[in-house]
């Protein structure tokens, strides 16, 4: 009985017209878009400022004697630019695409 209402059903779906509506763009897509490629090329270049400014104190660390912090920097420099350069991935699983 209920494979006889799941096959009908089907039956239905198969000769109903389904509306596919086509994407549109959005309004100002365009300039979101160079907005957006803008803030990646900021988060690049700070990500990598952060590495070479890291890796210049500690080296001034190490000659001078005094005490180590500078691997904690680049360990964070390091673990924002994987979070950074992988947001792209992790929203697309968020939203499923």
């Amino acid at each position: 009985m209920i494979l006889t209402a799941t096959h009908d059903l089907l039956l239905q779906i198969q000769h109903a017209q389904i509306f596919n509506p086509t994407p549109e763009t959005p309004p100002l897509a365009d300039k979101l878009l160079r907005l957006v490629r803008y803030f990646t090329w900021f988060v690049l270049l700070s990500g990598v400022l952060a590495i070479v400014y890291a890796g210049g104190r500690f080296a001034w660390e190490k000659w001078s004697g005094s005490a180590l912090q500078a691997p904690k920097q680049v360990a964070g420099a390091l673990i924002g630019g994987i979070i950074a350069t992988s947001a792209g991935t992790i929203m697309n699983a968020v939203i499923g695409q």
